[in-house]
């Protein structure tokens, strides 16, 4: 199978300490749709900021590079491993939230 890439956008939110955290990546249709969610979604109530993101690689071999940031809104944190874990959950749901 060809290699696909996937275009991301999402928030962080704060927990109850006040430490940042990743909140539900949201899959969209081009680079350009990522970051238009992505700064919508770093204004969002309850939001301290978000990104734009994208990762292409192999879904039936589980082979991806690297995610590649697009952009940063807001408050991010500087550490975005979250992104690799939250691109797998993206390519694993059946059925992504597309914007």
């Amino acid at each position: 199978m060809a290699d696909l890439t996937y275009y991301v956008a999402m928030p962080f939110l704060q927990d109850e300490t006040g430490s940042p955290m990743a909140g539900a990546a949201e899959e969209c249709q081009s680079s350009s749709s990522a970051l238009r969610r992505a700064e919508l979604l770093s204004r969002a109530a309850g939001s301290i900021g978000a990104v734009a993101f994208s990762r292409t690689g192999d879904p039936m071999s589980g082979e991806f590079a690297e995610a590649k940031l697009l952009r940063k809104f807001g408050n991010v944190p500087d550490d975005l491993s979250v992104l690799w874990l939250a691109s797998l959950e993206l390519i694993n749901r059946s059925a992504a939230v597309v914007c």
